[in-house]
């Protein structure tokens, strides 16, 4: 595919690759840099190959709420001033007096959606929609590779390329669902991801058998939601561990998502980077919300005095097998109690089976090269959140996510977004200044004695 042409023959400091919250957060950190700066104009741009902005749209089932203080937000953490700060966004909805009348630190995941967008629409001019960014590169002058200069190759929607050139870029292509092996999404398999959109493209009088396979928040999600939006429907949750296990989000657990708990854990022996995991896992993997569990025990209970069953939880259970039967679909389940394997009819299966982590690798394509890897295989990554580079290259590489190896448990979440931001943009600034000093005073050699 040959290039047309340049988007412009400006060099950035900057460019975004994706625009979710964590690079929304980086052009927020970089939009108050430069305010506090103004004769310093950071010069930024974010691609995003969505059309509009949009955050786990499927995913905005109803009454289900943020897993996170409202504080945490794109730019509290870092700057208690922001104008881009969840409660500004309050004031500026005339919601701020009836938030605070509802006592909840918890907004609807539908409430937090608006606030994203509303600040994705103050940075409008800052991103391009339905470009997809295809390639990276160490930019080339003269024939030869300049150290300190990316080129990045963007696809348009119309199908047209273009060449950016920056001097760093920060990767935020999100996270990728995952399906167990075998398994192809259709009309009839889902990933979580894709719930809505699948589910609102249904008439749901169709729909009398449905499974939702997983055992962490969006899994008891679509189930709670599934059977109180079919009430005709026999509902399974086929579930690969004993039931659901309870999120702890008590204060000294939470403390692992806390800014100063990376430090912690990147210069942590391997010995306490285990430990993180072995102990705090269930702070965030394969666990639900105590009221969501309570929700759906309650609604099984109800049955059980109504004498009725039609939500049936599978536990100790896993899918072996899914097959097409004409228009429908079958999937074969197994317990790990007697090891009996039972063959369900659905009309729709969802699983809720997680995301891979982000991987850099296929946008650098032979560049991937020029960046050390440890022991694992895994990308090294500086406390910056830098790629280590293997070679002379001065370009900065910024992972916005892929980092849990490096810095912890908090990488790919809402948590931490705004100070790790706030670390990027003060990386990238001071590496800025350090090359200008070098060009403007160049080492003084002293002349050799006689």
């Amino acid at each position: 595919m040959g290039i047309t042409g340049r988007r412009n023959q400006e060099i950035y400091d900057v460019v975004g690759i994706g625009f979710g919250p964590s690079n929304l957060s980086l052009a927020i950190a970089l939009e108050e840099h430069g305010a506090s700066a103004p004769e310093q104009p950071v010069k930024s741009h974010f691609f995003e190959r969505q059309p509009t902005f949009g955050w786990h749209r499927n995913m905005l089932l109803p009454s289900t709420t943020m897993q996170i203080s409202f504080l945490k937000d794109l730019a509290t953490f870092r700057n208690p001033m922001s104008r881009f700060s969840f409660v500004s966004f309050l004031h500026a909805s005339n919601r701020l007096v009836q938030f605070v009348n509802n006592q909840d630190f918890y907004p609807t995941r539908q409430e937090f959606h608006q606030y994203l967008e509303w600040a994705a629409a103050g940075l409008r001019d800052r991103v391009t929609y339905g470009a997809e960014v295809t390639s990276i590169r160490p930019a080339a002058v003269a024939g030869a590779t300049t150290p300190d200069l990316l080129e990045i190759e963007v696809r348009g929607s119309d199908g047209t390329t273009s060449v950016v050139t920056a001097r760093n870029v920060a990767i935020s292509t999100g996270l990728v669902p995952r399906l167990p092996e075998g398994v192809t999404a259709d009309e009839r398999v889902w990933h979580s991801s894709e719930f809505l959109s699948r589910f609102n493209a249904q008439t749901p009088d169709d729909l009398k058998s449905v499974a939702v396979v997983g055992a962490g928040q969006s899994a008891a999600e679509i189930t709670r939601f599934l059977y109180d939006s079919l009430p005709h429907a026999e509902v399974s949750a086929v579930i690969p561990s004993y039931g659901y296990s309870v999120a702890d989000d008590t204060p000294f657990a939470n403390q692992v998502f806390d800014p100063g708990a990376v430090d912690e854990y990147y210069f942590g022996t391997e010995r306490a980077q285990d430990a993180f995991w072995r102990y705090h896992r269930n702070t965030n993997y394969s666990v639900v919300d105590a009221d969501v569990i309570r929700a759906l025990y309650q609604r099984s209970y109800d049955e059980q005095v109504g004498g009725s069953q039609r939500l049936h939880f599978r536990n100790l259970t896993r899918v072996t097998e899914v097959k097409r039967a004409g228009s429908g679909t079958r999937v074969v389940l197994r317990s790990l109690l007697d090891d009996r394997t039972e063959e369900l009819a659905v009309d729709a299966l969802v699983f809720a089976t997680g995301y891979d982590g982000l991987d850099p690798s296929h946008l650098l394509g032979e560049f991937d090269q020029h960046f050390q890897r440890g022991a694992a295989g895994r990308h090294q990554v500086e406390r910056d959140y830098r790629l280590v580079t293997a070679s002379g290259l001065t370009c900065g590489v910024y992972l916005q996510g892929g980092t849990e190896h490096s810095h912890g448990l908090s990488s790919s979440l809402l948590s931490n977004i705004a100070v790790r931001s706030g670390e990027i943009a003060d990386s990238i600034m001071l590496r800025r200044t350090e090359r200008e000093l070098d060009r403007t005073c160049p080492v003084q050699v002293a002349p050799s004695a006689v």
